[in-house]
């Protein structure tokens, strides 16, 4: 482990272990914090730590200020770890590498699950990971960033996309039904559900609706072919409509008139044009969202739930639900932060041999 460690730790604190070894070890204790708002996520962080202390045969101290799904303010200490220094110095890169990115991700599924409180979420992260390691960090982050919304009455993540991190959501196995590339290899949306179905006889079916720009007209035909489906709720479309067109049937006109039948005060409130794409836009608008709810209840289809995909991070959650967007589930792995220098946690030593003693400037992370 330790040669591990020494290799993708940063040179400096390799060298400052072989200063310490050489002059003589002192007990330290180190905060790890933020600088910006996050929800705790310090679990893979102190597990990986609890390894290190086992191989090393040394003990750490860890007190964590803020529980796993608590709010922590910028720039708090998250936990203080206390202990050898010849022990701790060469963990930091790795410890701020599992903690920073797990506490922000958290904090945006923390977010889109509050302002979407009676909409369920679907983890679609997988894809986007860099990797194994970084899949297991999202996932989690998602499902702790989840537990804290629900706390507070949300629904929350009911799942993920990949059997490997489906325990985090206390889960068997992953959530997900067909891909684009099983329509294409059906030749229609109908064949798909037929072929699915026939495989998964005793399973509920989402399908997938935009693979030939027939949402609504497709949608339709697999609620006449599977009538028992639709009626008894077993029965979900998702819409993936990609940004390069519209749903369906509509077209800016059209899609502003869906709204207004609706929703008229959402477009009065816009108020950017980012805000505007995701209410009458290209791709999975409300008007498109709403538009095909309106034609699944035009045609008794009452009990057919929809899944939206397809960029949903927090800012359009909030467009999605001041739109009162009737969507059932949002599969999405937009929580995983867009903005990766947010994610960078810190580290300093706020204590030498319980003499507290901190760098200039850091003084607010001194126990109080």
């Amino acid at each position: 482990m330790d040669a591990g460690i020494a290799a993708h730790t940063d040179a400096y604190f390799n060298r400052t272990r072989a200063v310490v070894a050489r002059f003589g070890d002192k007990r330290v204790t180190y905060a790890l914090f933020l600088r910006r708002p996050v929800i705790s996520a310090p679990r893979l962080m102190l597990d990986w730590l609890r390894a290190v202390e086992r191989a090393r045969e040394t003990a750490i101290g860890v007190e964590l200020t803020h529980p796993e799904g608590s709010w922590v303010g910028a720039g708090e200490p998250i936990v203080y770890l206390t202990g050898s220094l010849f022990a701790l110095s060469d963990l930091e890169t790795l410890l701020l590498q599992k903690l920073g990115p797990a506490c922000v991700a958290a904090h945006h599924a923390y977010q889109m699950c509050l302002v979407l409180p009676k909409v369920a979420f679907l983890a679609m992260e997988a894809r986007h990971c860099a990797g194994a390691e970084m899949q297991e960090m999202m996932a989690y982050a998602a499902a702790t960033g989840s537990a804290a919304a629900r706390r507070e009455g949300a629904r929350g993540f009911i799942g993920n996309a990949t059997d490997a991190t489906a325990h985090w959501f206390g889960n068997p196995r992953g959530l997900g039904t067909m891909p684009h590339s099983l329509i294409g290899y059906a030749g229609s949306t109908l064949r798909a559900a037929e072929m699915y179905h026939e495989t998964f006889a005793d399973e509920p079916m989402t399908v997938l609706a935009d693979y030939f720009g027939r949402e609504i007209t497709d949608a339709l035909a697999v609620c006449a072919r599977f009538p028992d489906l639709a009626a008894d709720g077993r029965l979900a479309f998702r819409l993936d409509t990609h940004g390069g067109r519209f749903l369906e049937g509509l077209d800016p006109a059209a899609s502003y008139a869906v709204l207004e039948r609706h929703v008229p005060g959402a477009i009065r409130r816009y108020r950017s044009e980012t805000e505007l794409r995701y209410l009458v836009g290209t791709g999975v608008s409300a008007a498109a969202i709403w538009r095909f709810r309106e034609a699944l209840d035009a045609a008794g289809h009452r009990a057919v739930r929809i899944v939206a995909s397809s960029g949903f991070g927090v800012d359009k959650c909030r467009v999605m639900a001041d739109a009162q967007a009737p969507v059932d589930v949002v599969g999405t792995g937009s929580f995983i932060p867009d903005a990766w220098h947010e994610t960078y946690a810190t580290a300093d030593i706020v204590a030498y041999d319980g003499v507290p003693m901190v760098k200039l400037g850091r003084e607010f992370l001194l126990r109080r």
